[in-house]
């Protein structure tokens, strides 16, 4: 079985192990402790925060370590929040941000704070002007990951810093997908990480709270950790934790370069080997071994299953492959499609061989799928001439304004009827009929899925149609696209 979903979690690294392995006959006992066990086990305890701190790049007295990365991102967001409790309520975070930083952001507007969420482009970045006008005088915390979790892309984070430090608000980093490839740039002052995704064990995280940041631990006080992270340490999975940042930095530069040509190599022939297939996210500032593409025609789950079937670990933001039936926040924000969607993440040392293997059981996958779903094929609507679509009806115009000299063979509208049916049938119900409509004739989806509101615009922005916005039906939204071409 091949492994290459290592964005949400990467595999242990040896060093992790073998330091996980010392610290529980080492680390056992309480660092809080003076007698010969405790200071042996509060030796280890600095000596991981001193190496996790280098490795940040930040003092050892501004890192705590935490039960896991989210405990970290609500830590963190809580602590700053009520220390800036006089400046203001009002919170801001990027429309893909992870989604322990947005349930942390909808719970602290459900408790009366404002909230701003600032957009991103089609490759998933914000833009920093964007960010430094949502800044205001009541502004009390900004957030912005340094790379995203489902595209990769790597976000301004500098630029933001400086246009938050120009303002007096702190910014708040989720690093948990970049801590193991370099310290994050820019005057942030806030960060948090995650050790399962570098490689070292889960149910560890880390804070990082600069000098000088106003910050009010939330809950009740507790002595461990600065009273930032309550509760009796991990002890053997935060060295572990600390071992294996140092050891993968060590390797992150040889490493990077090596995935990076991996991912480009799937980004390029993805698009020559599936027909209608799109790579998101930004082609150059992204992670090293994270690459993500988007599948027409296609349902995420089966595609993924499948892809499991042949050995691939891969992962999607699909809505149907989370635990919701909403589709991905970060999809949509993206603007791309929900469904079919394949996140490819490579773990430190995938073979070439396994890449280009994946790439020769692809295309029979996706190619599968769609004949299973009924799908058009090629790379233009599969029609025969004539033929209407079950499902399809020909719209009937008003009596008023409507041409004499139009013919009634070439109807200038359809209605789709894909009423409680999942996506992606009303996209391929719509492919199949577009070809029926002559050019500047409408299209009008009926839906009641709601991954059908991201995904028929996403389809005319990769198929060259014209999507002119939706109305309501009496079941479900109507949604309308003109043909162009």
């Amino acid at each position: 079985m091949v492994y290459f979903d290592a964005a949400s979690a990467a595999p242990l690294h040896p060093v992790a192990r073998q330091a996980l392995l010392a610290s529980l006959d080492e680390g056992w006992a309480d660092p809080a402790r003076l007698y010969r066990e405790g200071r042996r086990a509060r030796m280890l305890l600095d000596a991981a925060r001193e190496a996790a701190a280098e490795a940040v790049g930040c003092r050892p007295d501004e890192l705590v370590f935490t039960p896991s990365g989210t405990r970290a991102v609500h830590a963190g967001m809580a602590g700053a929040l009520a220390g800036r409790r006089r400046v203001g309520g009002h919170l801001i975070v990027s429309a893909v941000e992870h989604s322990s930083v947005l349930h942390a952001a909808e719970a602290h507007e459900a408790a009366g704070g404002s909230l701003t969420r600032v957009p991103v482009d089609r490759a998933g970045a914000v833009d920093p002007a964007a960010y430094a006008a949502a800044l205001g005088e009541d502004t009390a915390l900004a957030c912005l990951q340094s790379a995203n979790h489902e595209a990769g892309t790597e976000q301004p984070v500098a630029r933001v810093a400086e246009a938050c430090r120009v303002a007096g608000v702190p910014l708040l980093v989720d690093a948990a997908q970049s801590l193991g490839w370099g310290p994050v740039e820019g005057d942030w002052s806030l960060l948090t990480g995650s050790a399962h995704k570098w490689g070292g064990p889960s149910g560890v995280g880390l804070l990082v709270v600069r000098k000088g940041v106003r910050f009010a631990p939330q809950g009740p006080g507790d002595e461990r950790e600065s009273g930032r992270a309550p509760g009796f340490e991990n002890l053997p999975a935060v060295v572990a934790a600390a071992a294996s940042l140092r050891a993968v930095r060590a390797e992150a530069a040889a490493e990077a370069g090596r995935l990076r040509e991996l991912t480009e190599r799937i980004r390029a022939r993805v698009p020559l080997l599936v027909p209608d297939a799109e790579v998101v996210g930004d082609p150059e500032h992204r992670l090293p071994g994270v690459v993500t593409f988007s599948c027409l025609y296609v349902d995420g789950e089966t595609l993924l299953h499948e892809l499991d079937r042949a050995g691939f670990s891969v992962s999607s933001g699909s809505s149907c492959t989370s635990s919701t039936l909403t589709p991905s926040h970060v999809l949509k924000a993206m603007g791309v499609l929900s469904e079919g969607n394949v996140r490819v993440s490579l773990p430190p040392g995938t073979p070439a061989e396994d890449v280009e293997r994946f790439l020769e059981v692809l295309p029979g996958t996706v190619a599968a799928v769609r004949e299973r779903l009924g799908a058009p094929t090629g790379t233009a609507p599969d029609r025969e001439e004539g033929g209407r679509e079950e499902g399809a009806r020909e719209e009937r115009p008003r009596e008023e304004g409507v041409s004499e000299e139009r013919a009634p063979e070439a109807p200038t509208g359809l209605v789709v009827d894909a009423i409680g049916r999942r996506c992606p049938i009303p996209v391929i119900e719509l492919a199949k009929v577009i070809g029926d409509v002559p050019v500047g004739g409408t299209v009008r989806v009926l839906a009641d899925d709601e991954a059908a509101r991201l995904d028929i615009p996403a389809w005319c922005e990769m198929r060259g149609q014209e999507y002119t916005g939706e109305e309501p039906a009496e079941t479900g939204t109507a949604y309308l696209v003109r043909r162009i071409r």
